[in-house]
């Protein structure tokens, strides 16, 4: 018994290398079953045991392979969302994630946030954060998905029917910083030199040259328009 466990153990140490060199979603997925199969294995032959042994172990539980411990946290920045009347959705690309046990993919939410765990995926852990959402959401009405591959985060809108423009506060404001001012009720030359000033600010050096060239003749062209009149 104990032979034929520890043979099982050296396939599973085997399995896991390859896991983690493995980079074709085909071979990765036909790994973790491979995985998952072993533990199972390895876990029903340990289980096995005598009746004087189990006394001698005051009943204990029988061992079990300890899972792979996690390295270190990632954390996710790559996502993708759109909403519908009632929920605004968030996907998240997770190769994997589909054979974690399904506590082991929490989401916390708040009014205003929520926070996303996926523990022991492939060795490691995932964790999005994503604070001060654009609108209020119902705590009780939102949840999870776990799909192939996809985790996704469902946001109950807390008013219905209403459309979200950003996904957050701070998009929202860094979006709006960047927008030309076009205000009708000023000048409108105003308006075209805040234009042209944010080109300038963000333009490389051949765009600035550009710009400054055009600036000087324009004066030039009005100083010479003047004085012929």
């Amino acid at each position: 018994m104990a032979s034929a466990v520890k043979e099982l153990q050296k396939d599973l140490e085997e399995v896991k290398v390859l896991l983690e060199k493995a980079t074709r979603k085909r071979v990765r997925d036909t790994l973790i079953a491979e995985k998952s199969k072993i533990e199972t294995e390895v876990k029903n032959k340990t289980q096995q045991k005598s009746p004087r042994k189990a006394e001698l172990d005051n009943e204990k539980p029988a061992a079990v392979v300890a899972p792979i411990t996690t390295g270190y946290t990632v954390k996710i920045s790559n996502y993708g969302w759109d909403q519908s009347d009632k929920f605004v959705k968030i996907y998240i690309t997770l190769t994997g994630v589909q054979h974690v046990p399904t506590e082991n993919v929490q989401v916390h939410f708040t009014e205003r946030s929520f926070d996303l765990l996926v523990k022991n995926l492939n060795g490691k852990n995932y964790s999005m954060i994503v604070n001060n959402l654009l609108k209020p959401i119902s705590v009780e009405g939102s949840s999870k998905k776990v799909k192939t591959d996809t985790v996704i985060i469902l946001c109950r809108k807390k008013a219905e029917n209403t459309r979200w423009d950003y996904l957050t506060q701070v998009e929202k404001k860094c979006k709006e910083k960047e927008k030309p001012s076009y205000d009708t009720e000023t000048d409108p030359s105003e308006g075209l030199m805040n234009v042209l000033k944010k080109i300038y600010e963000d333009g490389d050096d051949d765009m600035k040259r550009t710009i400054n060239k055009a600036w000087v003749q324009s004066r030039e062209n009005q100083a010479k328009g003047e004085t012929e009149f």
